[in-house]
């Protein structure tokens, strides 16, 4: 089987609860905000804009750790995502080539990646460990975007060409040829899939997989206040570690299947969400092991395919 770089966990009551206090948060956010929206007046970017502690919990309300298959570290402020009716519109933010890119691609990328320069080159500044979605409201309106085994295409390419340079210079080093063909090569070789979810589950990415936004159909509906996710993508310590380190490769074998795919007979293979799972605890502990220096990655616990 092929790891697809993604799983759904849920639905959970405790995610659930986290997504009901978070939304209140969010809409108080909105309301208040200066922050421009992007996109034409369509995309509230809203990096670090949830107020949510560094152990997750928001306006009381614990973070669902013991529902996921992660080991609780401390968190940054989760982004709070919000699209609008007509995602994506031109702007004089975006060239005519990046809004294309935009419509026509759910402007595919790679987390982690920032332009650097008046030339805007490409280099690991934010070695994210992992990506997590929580919806926040009712809709399926342009939901995320992921290219399936994208993240394996990224890590060969990206290892290739940072490993003739030494590692704890792999931050400063221009990647993006590299980036921008391997990117190519996802378009060419790997299944687009959406991924709508709902208040009460959760989506987790690999940190190297390809993802977008799709645009707001004219069929798509939401609360008035828009699509709304929160995201949140701790950091590691080095870009080494971010290409080198185990992820959660196995984890849509160890929840329940590729994504809550179809499963044989009609049935949905959704993910498991129970905190006392033996495969979920295996889980836990390999994945995101921290590595030691002069030590290979550490090989995880159960492979896909005989979870």
């Amino acid at each position: 089987m092929v790891d697809p770089g993604w799983c759904r966990i849920g639905p959970d009551p405790a995610i659930a609860a986290w997504a009901g206090a978070a939304r209140q948060a969010a809409l108080d956010v909105l309301a208040t905000t200066t922050e421009p929206w992007r996109c034409g007046g369509t995309w509230f970017v809203g990096v670090d804009a949830l107020q949510n502690a560094p152990d997750g919990s928001i306006q009381g309300t614990t973070f669902p750790w013991s529902m996921l298959p992660l080991i609780p570290e401390p968190l940054h402020r989760a982004q709070l995502s919000v699209i609008r009716p007509g995602y994506p519109q031109p702007s004089p933010d975006e060239t005519p080539a990046a809004f294309a890119f935009r419509r026509d691609r759910d402007a595919a990328h790679l987390d982690g990646l920032l332009a650097v320069g008046r030339d805007k080159r490409r280099m690991v500044k934010e070695p994210h460990a992992w990506i997590l979605g929580l919806p926040l409201n009712e809709t399926s309106a342009a939901p995320l975007t992921v290219w399936e085994g994208s993240h394996e295409i990224l890590r060969a390419a990206l290892l290739k060409a940072l490993s003739p340079h030494p590692p704890d210079t792999w931050g400063e080093i221009d990647i993006t040829d590299a980036y921008q063909q391997a990117r190519r090569e996802v378009f060419a070789t790997c299944h687009r899939i959406e991924l709508p979810a709902k208040p009460g589950e959760a989506t987790l990415l690999h940190r190297l997989a390809i993802h977008g936004v799709a645009v707001w159909k004219r069929q798509d509906q939401a609360p008035p206040e828009g699509r709304m996710i929160a995201y949140l993508r701790p950091q590691l310590a080095t870009a080494e570690a971010w290409l080198s380190q185990p992820c959660f490769h196995i984890c849509s074998n160890i929840l329940g299947g590729a994504g809550g795919r179809s499963a044989p007979g009609g049935g949905k293979r959704d993910a498991v969400s129970r905190a006392d799972d033996p495969r979920q605890r295996a889980l836990r502990h390999s994945i995101l092991l921290p590595l030691q220096p002069g030590h290979p990655p550490a090989a995880p616990l159960l492979q896909p395919g005989r979870a």
